[in-house]
């Protein structure tokens, strides 16, 4: 990275020249689609005030330079850990914390498309997108911070109201009703993506999209299935998110090299996530093949690095990502998915110093 003093790029400076492809005063950092869960959370607040008598908030602030905003929900009433599509979800606990599992899948009975027809589908207009602007203030009240807004999880979304296995069987056996399932979904996705940045007046920088085509070993479902049944609909909110000159950051786990060209196709301009522990995820190839298309977030690894190496080894991986993705620019820096119970603090010290240079 080119050296300048901090004060001459603001966060959406950074993340803005940085999506340009220039390279920046340091890389940009995010959380998106992460965080760090609240085991390892307070484990790292006691650390940092332990080690450096700061807050959590004092440390990460300075560093962190994208902002979510989202409109304010105004539809009716939900039922206790219930979504706007029905999906009712239930904690699991994994000892020092728990995470939420699907416990009710609204669609799971539907046999017919009437009776997909027939449920409760949420609305664009159970939103308020006027206060898009004020919360783009409110983000912005301690600095000029770049602003993602969340897009759409088509495929999830789907599944997640009619089960997993059941709709991979559907997509072979009953694709009529799988489709009505995934046009449905896709329709609120554009309205209210085409809404909430016509409220922002480009003030909106990212819109998060997403859909786990990956797993360990790879895709989750053939390559020619995904662009014939699933491509198509990211396209068309891609286009949407486009019409606003917004740009697109899609998130996906998992071994999903094959897959980039055609996300490459269907519009995505930030692929996120970046799982280099899973088969064939290569950062160097996916620079070389797709860093003049494509830009990049994540990739810290949150499934051995993390939670499993040493200081210098967090370091050090910190170093090649922003050596090989960050060339040229085209890098946001952060972790590949959220940070887990039991990591070490100081590993996650780590890759925010030595992101920052603060070694």
């Amino acid at each position: 990275m080119r050296e300048h003093s901090s004060s001459q790029l603001t966060h959406r400076e950074r993340v803005v020249t940085a999506l340009e492809h220039k390279e920046t005063d340091r890389v940009p950092i995010a959380m998106i689609c992460g965080g760090i869960n609240p085991p390892a959370e307070k484990e790292l607040r006691a650390y940092l005030s332990r080690t450096r008598n700061l807050t959590l908030e004092e440390f990460l602030n300075p560093l962190l330079d994208i902002k979510t905003v989202d409109p304010t929900y105004v539809g009716p009433a939900l039922g206790d850990r219930e979504d706007i599509w029905g999906v009712v979800r239930k904690p699991m606990s994994y000892g020092p914390g728990s995470y939420d599992e699907i416990g009710y899948y609204p669609l799971a009975e539907a046999r017919s498309v009437d009776d997909v027809l027939k449920h409760r589908w949420p609305s664009p207009d159970w939103f308020d997108y006027s206060s898009i602007p004020d919360r783009v203030r409110e983000a912005n009240s301690d600095g000029d911070y770049a602003i993602i807004a969340s897009g759409g999880n088509i495929f999830e979304t789907a599944w997640y109201m009619r089960g997993f296995e059941r709709m991979f069987v559907d997509i072979l056996e009953s694709p009529e009703l799988a489709a009505t399932i995934l046009d449905k979904v896709t329709d609120f996705y554009v309205e209210r993506a085409s809404r909430m940045l016509a409220a922002a007046g480009g003030r909106i920088d990212l819109v998060f999209t997403a859909d786990d085509i990956g797993g360990q070993q790879g895709l989750l479902m053939s390559l020619s299935t995904w662009e014939h049944i699933l491509k198509p609909l990211h396209r068309r909110l891609n286009a949407a998110i486009h019409e606003f000159d917004t740009r697109v950051i899609y998130h996906t786990d998992g071994s999903v090299m094959e897959a980039i060209p055609g996300l490459i196709d269907m519009g995505i301009d930030v692929l996120q996530a970046l799982q280099f522990d899973a088969r064939g995820m290569d950062p160097n190839v996916m620079k070389a093949s797709y860093g003049d298309r494509l830009s990049f977030e994540g990739g810290i690894s949150v499934q051995s690095t993390l939670p499993f190496g040493t200081v210098e080894d967090v370091k050090k991986e910190v170093a090649e990502r922003i050596a090989v993705l960050g060339k040229g620019g085209g890098y946001i820096l952060g972790p590949s998915h959220a940070v887990q119970a039991g990591t070490p603090p100081e590993n996650i010290a780590a890759m925010f110093d030595a992101a920052t240079k603060r070694l």
